[in-house]
Formats: structure tokens, sequence, C-alpha cells
């Protein structure tokens, strides 16, 4: 399961297991809704895991609405079909992996490099969160 913003073209979350259920979406999401606070809409497709009533009411009771995409219409969430596209070609489809903790890892590692090294075209070829580099010397001071 990916998470991502349309506008900043940040991959904010990539979930990993042998098997996600609703309960994975609602962690994976209230993590998300902490660092960054609830959106007016959460845009998906019509999988078991996102139309799930437990997942309905608990978007609901925080305060956000569903967008679901009509099944077969991967246009109406381009964004994230494009992200897909993106993280299968450029890195799925060349990795091997042995265990699921591997690939917990290696997807991590891979996602950050997606949002804070990767150039996108998009964005005039910056990355979506690139990394900042504090000098020793503009370090603020702390008493």
């Amino acid at each position: 399961m990916s998470a991502s913003s349309a506008y900043s073209r940040e991959c904010l979350a990539i979930r990993v297991d042998r098997k996600l259920n609703f309960g994975n979406v609602i962690d994976a999401l209230s993590d998300l809704f902490i660092l960054r606070g609830v959106p007016a809409f959460i845009r998906s497709d019509n999988g078991p895991e996102f139309v799930a009533r437990a997942v309905q009411d608990w978007i609901k009771a925080v305060g956000a609405k569903t967008a679901y995409i009509e099944p077969g219409s991967p246009w109406e969430n381009g964004y994230c079909e494009s992200f897909n596209a993106r993280f299968r070609d450029a890195f799925l489809n060349g990795e091997i992996f042995y265990s699921l903790r591997e690939a917990q890892i290696l997807i991590e590692e891979w996602r950050k490099h997606f949002n804070t090294k990767r150039p996108h075209s998009a964005l005039g070829y910056r990355p979506p969160a690139p990394e900042t580099i504090i000098q020793m010397d503009q370090r603020p001071i702390m008493h």
C-alpha cells in the first residue's frame, strides 16, 4: 500500500507486508494524519481494505471524506497510478527479496531516495522533499 501527495509528488508512505487489511490502512493513515494533518479527501481505489466499513467510519470520524475512483478507471487516480508504474519499473522489477524484512528496508530506502534525491519533471527536475543540509556554522544555538 502506498500513499502519495498529489500536489507535491511526495510518496508519504509504503507499507510492506504479506497481507494488508483495513487495520493496516487505518494504522498507516493515522500515522500520516498525525504528521501531516487530516486531508479533506482520501482518494483510493475500491480495494477491500479501503472500502471496509471500519475504514469508512474511521475516515468520517476524523473529519475527512472519501473519494473512490470508479472500478476500471485508473485515470481517475493518475498520480498514484503514475507512481505505481515508476515504482515497479525503477525498483521492483529489478529486485528479488529474500525476506519480508529485507523488502521493508529496501523499499523504505527507495521511498526516501524518491522523495529527497530523484528529480521530478513536474517539479522542475527537483525532488519533492529535498533533504536540508545545515552547515556546521549555521546551526541554531541551543541554550
